[in-house]
């Protein structure tokens, strides 16, 4: 008799939907204790294999998958836990430089699932959707078995679930706001909360900080006898040319100098975020000035490194992007990525933002970059609803520059129309070009729009 659900999408909706009836990711009781009973029922999965743990505010998605293509490209078996995820949850588990397939997914959370129950049953608050998902990223990795963990911290750092995992080299990307409901405005309490994954003998691994958030994380170093490697002192970006279909980077590393790396994204901040991912490889490998990692592999890992949603381009023509810019932060790299690659005859926006975040911050950031905006919603119960986003989008743009498109396909339909015209009849439509951004959500509907595989 045949397999009624071959591909395991059935009882991966089935599991999700179980997942979903816990508190979301949204909804935290800032505390270790939950995770750490379930690992210890578990025997500790999180410390079979060592790990490379990754906080910060922006370019964790993208440093870790860096991290995850060049420690693979040089022999290791790796395991990578992200989130949120794009299009489908099984992306948040990626084992052998993929996500895992929604038959191991559900595997991994029946295996756990009775674990669980017993913690649930413990005390008043029972485990969130995350620290399910980290307790089931633990013990899929140690089951594979892999030979190396790149975490990626979900929210905050020292009580974020991942955090009872004992990371040999802590990566911390940027810190700037976002979270303000747990995380509070003061950066520098940011930078406190987010350094709390940096452990004792660890060698962390930073890039440029305002000065507010490197004072705090460098009195943690100092705190747990750490080591710091320092973006712009021990490693950072030499050069960046742009190139077709990304850029040519030369960067300096702890080793030394690696020439004629091919990055294919765009953007500044992935070039620092491939600097970011070099140092901390060859952290993990004990590189230093008297060993450098094989060139050859680190330009091979890099050429090949894939970051849906970041920048991501979907259509040739006109030139559609997907980008899941969800902070001000954010934006401003995006806008900076906008700019220094690409001259757009005419650029259009398709916006989309979950109800918590800055929305009037970000479209400030995106205001001097985009011609006409398409304000709409994605299908996240926290997305703005279009009128009050175009309300806020009012006070940043002109009006006779804004669209409400209610539909997600419909405004960015409306924003091809938008970025093919043309007042002159003899003036080439050519050049115009689409950007699709605002949250994860927005670039995941995105890239399923145009028949993006998850990746």
């Amino acid at each position: 008799m045949s397999d009624p659900d071959p591909s395991g999408l059935h009882e991966l909706r089935v599991v999700e939907a179980e997942l979903n009836e816990r508190w979301p990711e949204t909804k935290i009781e800032p505390s270790l204790d939950r995770i750490r009973a379930l690992t210890d029922l578990l025997a500790e999965p999180q410390h079979t294999y060592p790990v490379v743990h990754v906080a910060g505010t922006n370019g964790k998605s993208s440093t870790s998958r860096m991290i995850d293509a060049l420690l693979g490209r040089i022999g290791l078996r790796v395991g990578r836990y992200t989130s949120p995820h794009l299009q489908l949850a099984t992306e948040r588990i990626s084992i052998d430089g993929g996500p895992i397939s929604p038959s191991d997914y559900v595997e991994a959370f029946r295996d756990i699932a009775p674990y669980v129950t017993m913690i649930d049953s413990r005390g008043d608050v029972p485990m969130s959707k995350f620290e399910v998902l980290t307790g089931m990223a633990f013990a899929a990795f140690a089951e594979a078995p892999v030979e190396a963990a790149v975490l990626e911290v979900g929210l905050g750092g020292g009580w974020d679930a991942t955090n009872v995992a004992d990371g040999a080299v802590a990566v911390l990307c940027p810190v700037a706001h976002d979270h303000a409901e747990y995380l509070g405005t003061d950066l520098a309490g940011i930078a406190a909360e987010k350094a709390g994954v940096i452990k004792p003998g660890s060698v962390v691994v930073m890039a440029q900080q305002a000065p507010e958030a490197e004072r705090v994380i460098l009195e943690r170093v100092a705190e747990v006898d750490a080591t710091v490697a320092r973006e712009g002192h021990e490693f950072g970006v030499l050069e960046r040319q742009v190139a077709v279909g990304g850029q040519m980077l030369r960067l300096q590393g702890l080793g030394g100098v690696y020439e004629d790396v091919f990055l294919p994204l765009y953007g500044e901040h992935q070039a620092r975020n491939a600097a970011l991912a070099l140092a901390a490889t060859e952290s993990f490998f004990g590189a230093g000035v008297a060993h450098q990692l094989s060139v050859d592999s680190v330009r091979e890992a890099f050429a090949g490194v894939v970051t849906p949603g970041r920048m991501e381009r979907v259509r040739a023509a006109p030139a559609i992007f997907v980008d899941a810019a969800h902070n001000p932060h954010g934006a401003r790299a995006l806008a900076g990525a906008l700019t220094s690659e690409f001259s757009f005859r005419r650029l259009v926006g398709v916006v989309s933002v979950l109800g918590e975040k800055d929305a009037r911050g970000m479209l400030a950031e995106l205001e001097p970059v985009v011609d006409e905006l398409v304000i709409t919603t994605n299908s996240s119960p926290r997305a703005l609803d279009p009128d009050a986003l175009a309300a806020i989008a009012k006070d940043v743009f002109p009006s006779e520059k804004l669209v409400v498109e209610p539909r997600f396909d419909d405004a960015v339909e409306t924003a091809i129309q938008i970025a093919e015209e043309t007042d002159d009849p003899d003036e080439s439509i050519s050049g115009g070009g689409v950007i699709i951004t605002g949250s994860v959500v927005t670039a995941g509907e995105g890239r399923a729009l145009f028949g993006k595989e998850p990746a």
